[in-house]
């Protein structure tokens, strides 16, 4: 069971589209998504990245459209994943109608660069024929020129004017399965643009701080702007977008759900950064359980506390707990409650032990 409370954020209902297999928005859960970095025209590398993805826990996953081949290539990738799979158009429409074409769940079309409404309008028609949804990509950094004009810089309001207009091409053409993003690398631009855009209409949106940054700095951006409009009840659909592995932007966006009570998967550590009262190793240790714990799908609290300041009171919270003691008394407790006492060079075989046989047991 989970133990550790959350708090309950009151989510926007939103209108449910589908994007292959997968719900977004209304009462569906928020779901992640990652991109891949391999030349799409290369499928074995480009199959194997996206079931590395899946193994992680992404949703769905987008694939680089950028010339024919890239398109034709689809067809065979779809074939041998199960995340439906979104292609990702930039400057020429005919590469939608191609990824619709070739089996793609959903098209990301940048109305900034994308072309004319005529051009636009073929691609609407394709999604339709090849039952496919719609993600409206407005960016900062490739806003439509007459926008620029008009507002001088991007700003919240050109990106929602922008997001609009486009919503009105579609609904004017009976096309109404599509999700919204507003991104921009400035994380207040962004969460200001989001709360306007989500004012203004109820399609699910797709959250992300675009071009965040390496690992450290992109997940603590994508944190405080995904997490603000996440506790506002905004969003559907999440991508840390970061200058690293795929597989890490799954794992963020995952941290950042577990972190507001929103979605678990795998373990999650609470863990004390370490002093001089540790009776243990705790950063090695915790360095270490995270490896060997990294396979587990099943939501389960674990806690890791160097000494007994505040162990006890974590591990009351947690499904495992451990907490350190004088003369290499560790205690392990189980929902809160003592259960044995282990050596310092026995916790993580002892942990990873206590861990598989939750497991076993939320499986049963």
């Amino acid at each position: 069971m989970e133990i550790r409370p959350h708090r309950i954020i009151n989510r926007k209902k939103t209108k449910e589209i589908k994007v292959g297999n997968i719900s977004v928005g209304g009462d569906s859960q928020v779901s992640v998504q990652s991109m891949t970095n391999t030349l799409t025209t290369d499928i074995k590398a480009t199959i194997k990245q996206i079931h590395s993805l899946e193994e992680v826990g992404a949703d769905i996953v987008r694939v680089s459209c950028p010339d024919e081949d890239s398109t034709k290539a689809l067809r065979d990738i779809v074939k041998e994943v199960k995340a439906p799979i979104v292609a990702d158009i930039h400057f020429h429409y005919k590469r939608a109608i191609e990824a619709a074409k070739m089996g793609a769940s959903c098209l990301r079309i940048n109305p900034g660069n994308i072309g004319s409404r005529d051009r636009i309008l073929e691609v609407v028609q394709a999604a339709k024929d090849h039952n496919c949804s719609i993600r409206i990509g407005v960016n900062a950094g490739s806003l439509d020129k007459a926008l620029l004009e008009k507002y001088k810089e991007p700003c919240p309001e050109a990106l929602v004017e922008s997001a609009m207009y486009n919503v009105k091409l579609l609904e004017d053409n009976d096309f109404f399965n599509f999700k919204i993003s507003v991104k921009s690398s400035d994380v207040f631009l962004t969460v200001k643009a989001y709360r306007k855009l989500s004012e203004e209409c109820d399609y699910p949106l797709h959250l992300g701080i675009t071009e965040a940054g390496g690992l450290i700095t992109g997940s603590i951006r994508s944190s405080i702007g995904i997490g603000q409009l996440l506790m506002d009840g905004i969003g559907d659909t999440i991508r840390v977008s970061l200058s690293s592995d795929p597989i890490d932007e799954i794992k963020s966006g995952y941290e950042i759900l577990k972190s507001l009570g929103i979605r678990s998967r795998g373990v999650n550590i609470i863990s004390c950064p370490s002093c001089a009262r540790q009776a243990f190793p705790v950063i090695e240790t915790v360095k270490e359980l995270e490896k060997k714990l990294s396979h587990v799908k099943k939501p389960i609290t674990l806690s890791i506390i160097g000494c007994v300041v505040n162990g006890p009171g974590e591990a009351a919270q947690t499904e495992i707990g451990l907490t350190g003691g004088g003369q290499d008394n560790n205690l392990l407790y189980l929902s809160g409650i003592p259960h044995s006492k282990v050596a310092s060079t026995k916790i993580i075989d002892k942990v990873v032990e206590l861990v598989e046989e939750k497991v076993k047991e939320k499986n049963n």
